[in-house]
C-alpha cells in the first residue's frame, strides 16, 4: 500500500468505550452532587425570559409595602388593622382571603377576641401554619396561630424549601403534623390538591408583573372598588424592612407571598411533572455513542453540536406542558465526550506525517513499550536535497520507495517517519540485526526513480537493542548511533551505552563548571616565561585547571572549549584574571618586576564593560596595568565592522599589553595582525616543535620574528621542550619562550619558591 494512502491514526476500538464509561460515571457523580445547579438556574432563567406567560388574574396580592407602613405605622401592625383589612376585603367581595402573616403569639384577650370575631364574621379567611423553617427541607416546627384565633379559620402551610441562594424552585402540595395534613397556600389558592409531602416545580415562566396586586394602604383607604370581587386574595409582606423575601432568579428578591401565588398559578395551568436529569442524560449517552462512531469518520463535531442543541431545546418544548427537565448533567457528559474526542483528534494529527500519512516519531514515542524488540533508525542523509529537487508528489513517491525497501521481507513492520529523512521501526524478536541491516543497506545501492529521473540514496542505520528504557530514550539513542555511523563513514552502528555516559557528562559540563568555580575545584596554574635577552624568568601565563572530586583532573581543552562554544567563558575568564592579577601583584611586591599573561576569548569583546572590569581588578590588587598581558585567542573572528576594536583600544589606553595568541593558525593573517592593536605575537607551538625537522616551519618562525620586530612587537614562542629548540630560538632573536623545558605549569606557591631560589642564586 502506498505510504500516502495509509490510514491515519484514529481512536482505538477499545478506547471509546472506556472514555464513554468514564464520562457517564463523572456525569452521574456531577448530577448526584448537584454541582450543576447554578448553571441549571441560569438556563431556567434564560428559558423563562424567552417565553413568558401571563397569570390567570384570579388571584390578587395585597402587599404590605413601604407605602402601607407610612400610612398605618411600622411593622408589626396591631391585630385590629388586620381585622379591618379582612373586613374591607370581605365587604369588597373577595372569594377567599389568605393571610401570609403569622399570628402564633397571643396579645391581650380582648384584642384577640375582636380579631377572632372578625374572622368568624368573614368566614373565608385562611391563616398560616409555618411547619418548617430554615434552608432546604428545614426543621419541623409547629407555628400555628394562637388557639383562640385558629379555631375560627382554615389553616394552610406556608413552608417551602429554598436553596443556599434563597431561591425557591419547588413547593409542597401539603405537609403533615400531628397526624393531620395541612394544604399548602399554593394548593389552597389554586384549589388543586396533591399528596402530603410531595413537591411540585414552580413554573417561573409566569410573568410576575402580570399578577394583580394592590397596596394594603389602598385597601385601608377604601380604594377597592371591584378589584377583588369574586377573586382569591392573599395578603403578604413585600417590604425589605419586614424580611419575608426570597430570591427569584432573574428578578431579584421578591416577597414570599408572590412565591405562593406563582405556585398556585402553576397548579391552575395543570399538574407539573419533574423528570429530573436522568432521562436527558441517557439521551446524551445515545448521542455520544453516535459521535464516537462518527469520530472514526472524522466528524463528531456535528453530532455533538446537534446533541447539545437538542438537549437545550427539550426543556423549551416540554415546559410549555409543565414538564420540567434538568439538562446540565447531560451537557456535562457531552462536553466530556467532545473534549476527549477533540483531544484524541489533535493527538492523532500530531502523530502523522503530513506528506506521507505515515505515523511519525511522536506516534512511536507513544507506542506500547516493547523491550524485547530492537529499535532501528534509518537516516537518509541526502533526503533534504532530494526533497528540494522534486515536487510534492515526487516526495511522496520517494517516501514510497524508501518504505518499500525498508519493509522487504517484513511487510508487517510499522514504519514511523520523522523529519529530514528519518525512518524508524521495531524488529521482531530473534531477528539477526547485523544481517538484517546489511541487507537493507544493500537495497539502497540502487537509485530511486522519481519523475523520470534517477536519484542516489545515501543511507545509514542506528540500532538500539531492546532495553528497559522508555521508547523515547531508545529512539534518541538509535538516532545518535545513526549520526555517529554517518560521521564515521559506517553503514550502521549499535548504540554504545558507555558513550552515552560521556554524552551525559558533556551535556552537563557547563553547569558543573559554574558550580566547580564556586566550590574551589577550579584553580589557576602558572607556566613560567623565560626572557632570552636577560636569561631570567620575566613572567608567567595563567592557565585554568579543574580537579573534579570524582573524575579527577579535567582536560583544559575540554572545558575551556565547551565554555567558549556555550557562551559561558566570561565567568571562567574573570575568575582566572582575578587569581592571576592577585598572584602577580604579590610576586611584584616580593621581588623583581613580573608580568602575567591571561587568555582572553574574542567572544568577550562584545562586553562593553570589559575594560572597566579589568581596571577594577587591577586596582583591587594594586598591579601596574603594564604588567598584565591579555592574550587574544582565535576561537572567534573579529567583527568586520571594527566594533570589536573599541574594547581592545580602551584596554591599550588603560596600559594593558595585548598579545596575539597561537599566531600562524586559524585566523592569524596579515590583515588580522594589522587590525589588532597588539604589542606581542605568540607563535603556536606546532611550528616551534617542527623547526628541527621541517625547513618550512623554521623559515616561518624566522620570518615571523623578523616581521614582529619590524612592527616593534615582541615575540613569545611556546612549546619549547628541548635545549635544541631553545638554542635555535635564541639564535633567531626570539624575545621570550615558554614550555616544559622552562617549567611546567605550577601553583602560585610553587612559582614563588622558584623565583626566590633564582634570586638567591643570582645574589650568590
Amino acid at each position: 500500500m502506498p505510504a500516502s494512502r495509509r490510514q491515519r491514526p484514529t481512536i482505538s476500538p477499545r478506547r471509546p468505550w472506556r472514555m464513554l464509561a468514564i464520562s457517564l460515571v463523572l456525569s452521574l457523580l456531577f448530577g448526584l452532587a448537584g454541582m450543576g445547579e447554578p448553571l441549571e438556574d441560569v438556563l431556567r432563567v434564560a428559558r423563562n425570559k424567552l417565553s413568558p406567560v401571563a397569570a390567570s388574574g384570579d388571584i390578587v396580592v395585597v402587599t404590605i409595602d413601604d407605602e402601607s407602613q407610612k400610612l398605618i405605622g411600622s411593622w408589626p401592625w396591631p391585630r385590629k388593622v388586620h381585622g379591618e383589612l379582612i373586613r374591607r376585603l370581605t365587604d369588597g367581595g373577595a372569594k377567599k382571603i389568605v393571610m401570609d402573616v403569622a399570628f402564633e403569639y397571643r396579645t391581650d384577650k380582648a384584642t384577640d377576641r375582636e380579631f377572632a370575631a372578625e374572622l368568624e364574621r368573614s368566614g373565608r379567611v385562611v391563616l398560616p401554619n409555618n411547619l418548617r423553617v430554615g434552608e432546604g427541607d428545614g426543621v419541623i416546627r409547629d407555628r400555628r396561630p394562637a388557639t383562640l384565633i385558629a379555631d375560627e379559620v382554615e389553616l394552610g402551610v406556608i413552608s417551602f424549601p429554598y436553596n443556599y441562594r434563597g431561591a425557591v424552585w419547588r413547593l409542597p402540595y401539603a405537609l403533615a403534623a400531628d397526624d393531620k395534613s395541612y394544604r399548602s397556600y399554593a394548593s389552597i389558592l389554586s384549589g388543586v390538591n396533591g399528596p402530603s409531602g410531595e413537591l411540585f416545580t414552580i413554573n417561573y415562566r409566569i410573568d410576575l408583573d402580570s399578577i394583580p396586586h394592590l397596596s394594603a394602604a389602598d385597601v385601608i383607604r377604601g380604594g377597592l372598588r371591584d378589584r377583588v370581587r369574586g377573586k382569591t386574595v392573599i395578603i403578604g409582606a413585600t417590604s425589605d424592612n419586614i424580611g419575608d423575601n426570597f430570591n427569584v432568579l432573574g428578578r431579584g428578591r421578591t416577597g414570599g407571598v408572590f412565591i405562593h401565588v406563582l405556585g398556585a398559578e402553576t397548579l391552575k395551568r395543570g399538574v407539573p411533572i419533574s423528570f429530573g436529569w436522568i432521562p436527558v442524560l441517557l439521551l446524551a449517552c445515545g448521542f455520544a455513542l453516535v459521535a464516537v462512531q462518527f469520530a472514526r469518520a472524522r466528524g463528531p463535531a456535528l453530532t455533538l453540536g446537534v446533541a447539545s442543541f437538542v438537549v437545550l431545546a427539550i426543556p423549551m418544548l416540554t415546559e410549555s406542558y409543565q414538564w420540567f427537565i434538568d439538562v446540565i448533567p447531560a451537557l456535562f457528559m457531552l462536553t466530556c465526550v467532545g473534549t476527549a474526542l477533540l483531544r484524541a483528534r489533535y493527538r492523532a494529527r500530531g502523530m502523522v506525517n503530513d506528506t506521507s500519512g505515515l505515523p511519525n516519531l511522536n506516534a512511536l514515542r507513544n507506542s506500547p513499550h516493547q523491550r524485547d524488540r530492537a529499535l532501528i533508525v534509518a537516516r537518509i542523509i541526502n533526503y533534504a536535497h532530494l526533497a528540494a529537487a522534486v515536487s510534492q508528489d515526487g516526495e511522496r513517491t520517494l517516501i514510497d520507495q524508501i518504505v518499500q525497501r525498508l519493509t522487504v521481507g517484513a511487510q508487517d513492520h510499522v514504519i514511523f517517519q520523522g523529519d529530514e529523512g528519518i525512518f524508524a521501526w521495531l524488529t521482531e524478536p530473534g531477528t539477526a540485526i547485523g544481517h538484517h541491516v546489511e541487507a537493507l543497506h544493500s537495497l539502497f545501492r540502487s537509485p530511486a526513480r522519481i519523475e523520470s529521473e534517477t536519484y542516489d540514496l545515501n543511507v545509514t542505520f542506528g540500532v538500539e537493542i531492546g532495553s528497559g528504557r522508555t521508547i523515547a530514550q531508545r529512539l534518541n539513542s538509535a538516532l545518535v548511533a545513526a549520526d555517529e555511523a554517518a560521521n564515521e563513514g559506517l553503514k550502521w552502528k549499535y548504540h554504545d551505552p558507555e558513550r552515552m555516559k560521556d554524552a551525559n557528562w558533556r551535556l552537563s559540563l557547563l553547569s558543573q563548571l559554574d558550580v566547580a568555580i564556586d566550590n574551589g575545584e577550579v584553580w589557576v596554574a602558572f607556566q613560567p616565561q623565560l626572557d632570552l635577552h636577560r636569561s631570567r624568568i620575566r613572567g608567567a601565563e595563567a592557565l585554568a585547571r579543574w580537579t573534579h572530586p570524582e573524575k579527577g583532573p579535567i582536560s583544559p581543552q575540554e572545558f575551556v572549549s565547551a565554555a567558549e562554544q556555550g557562551g559561558r567563558i566570561e565567568k571562567l575568564t574573570m575568575f582566572v584574571l582575578e587569581q592571576a592579577v592577585a598572584a602577580a601583584a604579590r610576586f611584584n611586591r616580593e621581588g623583581e618586576p613580573f608580568d602575567i599573561a591571561v587568555n582572553l576569548s574574542a567572544r568577550m569583546l562584545t562586553m562593553r564593560s570589559l575594560p572597566m572590569e579589568v581596571r577594577a581588578v587591577l586596582a583591587r590588587h594594586g598591579l601596574d596595568p603594564a604588567r598584565l598581558t591579555l592574550e587574544l585567542t582565535e576561537t572567534a573572528a573579529l567583527a568586520g565592522d571594527g566594533s570589536d576594536m573599541a574594547p581592545l583600544l580602551k584596554l591599550r589606553e588603560l596600559g594593558v599589553r595585548l598579545s596575539i595568541d597561537d599566531y600562524g593558525t586559524g585566523l592569524s593573517t596579515l590583515d588580522y595582525l594589522k587590525k589588532v592593536p597588539a604589542s606581542e605575537i605568540k607563535i603556536d607551538q606546532s611550528f616551534i616543535k617542527a623547526m628541527p625537522d621541517h625547513r618550512s616551519d623554521l623559515v616561518m618562525v624566522q620570518s615571523t620574528i623578523a616581521l614582529a620586530h619590524s612592527l616593534d612587537r615582541t615575540v613569545v614562542a611556546e612549546g619549547v621542550e628541548t635545549q635544541e629548540l631553545l638554542d635555535m630560538l635564541r639564535t633567531l632573536g626570539c624575545d621570550t619562550v615558554q614550555g616544559f623545558l622552562i617549567g611546567r605549569p605550577t601553583s602560585a606557591k610553587g612559582l614563588l619558591r622558584r623565583l626566590q631560589d633564582e634570586r638567591r642564586r643570582r645574589v650568590a
